[in-house]
């Protein structure tokens, strides 16, 4: 049997491992009988853990989000940095996306109310990881005032100085106050960013976290408009290549690969990795064409469900028509003049 201590941390694990157990199956998970789970669950509320306790001949416990977090653990605004840290933690190649996936879930279950909605607001884009710590780090009072407007759809208000001090005299000096819309948070390269559109300007701006100042109170709700390309990330990526957000490549596409975001991620360059499970991923990749494209997705050797668009569904097929043909011995042969674009690994203009 194990010691009081351990058994206790077990008993906490069990508890955030799922949202009801039964008294008897706890009991006999850790090898006790019903009254000393009994016992350790009080000692877990007398830690400050709110666990509850469902009455009738199936009773059982339930670790329940309490009135403050319990101790260990951390004040309001470790929490919510830790949270921010495990978001970004998923799309980072580390080795660690999966685990950090399970924490911010078993983090997020025990937080009491009012901080689960804060995070909850809280969405956050890894595009790039840092090469370098960068200089200016950005406020994280900031950062949950900008996360507030985006969630809300409020129009924002903020001073924005230039990059280099402005010399004395200059009339530029004083700069008026940006307004936008915000529309995303984005970390790239260890800084943050803010994706919005410049009302003023009339245009999509991409702005450093690190040099904004906002200004309340905020301004009226606004209807979110159509991002270009309709991906974040790709968007951010072709601005600081200089495009226009649309992207660089001609043939771009979506899916879901049967495989961990940590294992895709250390592999797929510029593509977009987004963890949907313990073992599923959604990745948004460009290529020069479209076979090129379903090659570069199939050689991560892996369960594959095409998204979009139907090009690339058609790729997969003619491929797949090769590679049997390839296999069998057949001689190959040129394309036809009249097979499909798409086939051909053209995109039709």
């Amino acid at each position: 049997m194990l010691k009081t201590s351990a058994r206790l941390l077990s008993l906490l694990s069990l508890l955030q491992a799922r949202r009801d157990w039964p008294g008897a199956l706890l009991a006999d998970r850790l090898d006790v009988s019903p009254r000393t789970v009994r016992r350790d669950v009080d000692r877990l509320r007398e830690l400050g853990y709110p666990v509850v306790a469902s009455k009738g001949p199936d009773g059982g416990y339930r670790l329940d989000a309490g009135t403050e977090l319990p101790p260990l653990l951390f004040d309001d605004q470790q929490a919510v940095a830790l949270a921010v840290a495990l978001q970004i933690a998923v799309t980072t190649g580390a080795g660690i996306e999966e685990d950090a996936a399970r924490a911010l879930h078993t983090v997020r279950q025990v937080m009491p109310a009012r901080l689960r909605r804060r995070i909850d607001t809280l969405r956050v884009t890894a595009v790039e990881r840092a090469a370098v710590r960068p200089e200016t780090q950005a406020d994280s009072g900031v950062l949950m005032a900008l996360s507030t407007a985006v969630h809300a759809r409020e129009v924002l208000r903020f001073d924005y100085p230039s990059a280099s001090p402005p010399e004395a005299g200059d009339e530029r000096a004083v700069v008026p106050p940006r307004r936008v819309e915000p529309h995303h948070l984005v970390t790239r390269g260890g800084r943050w960013y803010l994706v919005s559109w410049d009302l003023d300007r009339e245009d999509w701006r991409t702005f450093r976290v690190d040099r904004i100042t906002p200004r309340t109170p905020t301004g009226p709700r606004f209807t979110p408009r159509e991002l270009p390309g309709g991906d974040v990330a790709a968007f951010v990526v072709s601005r600081f290549r200089g495009s226009d957000g649309a992207g660089n490549w001609p043939c771009r596409g979506e899916v879901v690969l049967g495989l961990p975001a940590a294992e895709v991620s250390r592999y797929a360059g510029d593509a977009f990795v987004e963890a949907i499970g313990p073992d599923r991923c959604r990745v948004v990749m460009s290529s020069w064409s479209w076979p090129a494209l379903a090659a570069a997705v199939g050689r991560f050797d892996a369960a594959i469900e095409v998204v979009g668009p139907a090009e690339l569904r058609d790729a997969f097929a003619h491929l797949a028509r090769r590679f049997a043909d390839a296999a069998s011995g057949v001689p190959a042969t040129p394309p036809r003049p009249d097979e499909p674009a798409a086939r051909r690994g053209r995109r039709r203009q």
